[in-house]
C-alpha cells in the first residue's frame, strides 16, 4: 500500500502549476520560502499541517487532495440489459459523468420507428454493419465508422444485413435512460 504522504509533493505541484505560479509566487502567497516549497514538492521535506494549510489555502483547494487514494477496483461489473432483442453491456461503473456502452442490434428486416428526446450521442461500430437513420437521412455505417449527432433529430438504430452489429454507444444522462429503460420507468 502507498504510503498517504508519498504523493504529497507531486500533487502539490500539479495544483501549483495549474494555476500558472512559480515556486517563488505560491511560496510568496503562503508565506513560505521558496526553498521549503522546493523541498517539499520533490519529496526531500516531509509535508506537515503547518507547511501544508497556507499553501492549500491560497490553491483553494483541501488537504485531503493532496493525499493519496487507494485506487478503487476499476473493473466494471455491472449486469447486461436485454431490450427489444438488443444486448446493451454498460462498460462504464454505476454513477459515471459519461454512460458507455456496447450494444448489440440483431438483424431485423426494419428499422424502428423514429424517435426524438433530449440528449446527445456518439457511437462507433465495432462490427457488422449498422442502419441509422438520422432525419431524413438513411445511412449504413461499417466497421471503424463513428457518428454523433443530437438525439433531438429523429433517429432510429438497427443492423444492415443478415447479421448483428456491434456498437460502442456513449450518452449523456438523458440519452442513456432513454436507450437502456423501457418507456414505463422513463415516463
Amino acid at each position: 500500500m502507498v504510503d498517504l504522504l508519498d504523493q504529497v509533493g507531486i500533487r502539490l505541484r500539479a495544483a501549483r502549476k495549474a494555476r500558472g505560479w512559480t515556486l517563488d509566487e505560491l511560496a510568496a502567497r503562503a508565506s513560505v520560502s521558496a526553498s521549503t516549497l522546493s523541498r517539499l514538492e520533490s519529496g526531500k521535506r516531509q509535508a506537515t499541517l503547518e507547511l501544508l494549510v497556507p499553501l492549500t489555502r491560497q490553491l483553494g483547494i483541501r488537504v485531503d487532495d493532496l493525499l493519496a487514494d487507494e485506487a478503487p477496483d476499476p473493473r466494471v461489473r455491472r449486469p447486461a440489459i436485454r431490450r427489444d432483442g438488443m444486448l446493451i453491456v454498460p462498460l462504464a461503473p454505476e454513477g459515471s459523468p459519461i454512460h458507455t456502452y456496447k450494444i448489440t442490434y440483431p438483424p431485423t428486416k426494419q428499422c424502428d420507428e423514429l424517435k426524438v428526446h433530449e440528449g446527445y450521442e456518439w457511437l462507433y461500430v465495432l462490427s457488422g454493419r449498422l442502419r441509422l437513420r438520422l432525419g431524413e437521412q438513411d445511412l449504413v455505417l461499417t466497421r471503424g465508422e463513428a457518428a454523433e449527432f443530437d438525439t433531438r433529430t429523429p433517429h432510429a438504430m438497427s443492423a444492415a444485413g443478415g447479421r448483428p452489429a456491434q456498437v460502442i454507444s456513449i450518452f449523456n444522462e438523458t440519452g442513456m435512460r432513454m436507450h437502456t429503460h423501457s418507456e414505463s420507468e422513463i415516463g
